[in-house]
């Protein structure tokens, strides 16, 4: 299991994961749960240049659609093509097999985003 304390978080309710100059994004269990049953997932090309809260994707569920935001700049260098055939993954697996994107980022890309301890906080006020 992903140790959520290692992780970092937004306020749109997604988590990121460093290993070295990438990160792996996904959305939080809080917002898998919000959004119900999940059922389509956009994601963009691999050599994307994203921008730290810009839109770079979609989430469908059976509730809404929500739009996933880019909580750090980069280059998209890998997409979850799991999730894109079995969407179901992000509820079922959302700091595990339900990971959306990998970015290439700048070492302080991760200055200003959220701990668990601040995460936690903000879902449960």
């Amino acid at each position: 299991m992903t140790d959520l304390a290692a992780l970092k978080y937004t306020e749109e309710h997604e988590w990121i994961a460093a290993e070295g100059d990438t990160v792996t994004i996904g959305i939080t269990d809080y917002a898998a749960e919000k959004l119900g049953d999940v059922v389509f997932v956009e994601l963009p090309a691999v050599g994307t240049e994203v921008a730290a809260g810009a839109v770079v994707g979609e989430i469908e569920s059976t509730k809404s659609v929500g739009e996933l935001y880019a909580p750090v700049s980069g280059t998209v260098v890998e997409i979850n093509d799991a999730v894109i055939d079995d969407p179901s993954l992000v509820n079922a697996a959302p700091f595990e097999g339900g990971w959306l994107l990998k970015v290439s980022v700048a070492a302080d890309a991760l200055d200003g985003l959220l701990d668990r301890d601040a995460y936690v906080a903000l879902t449960e006020g």
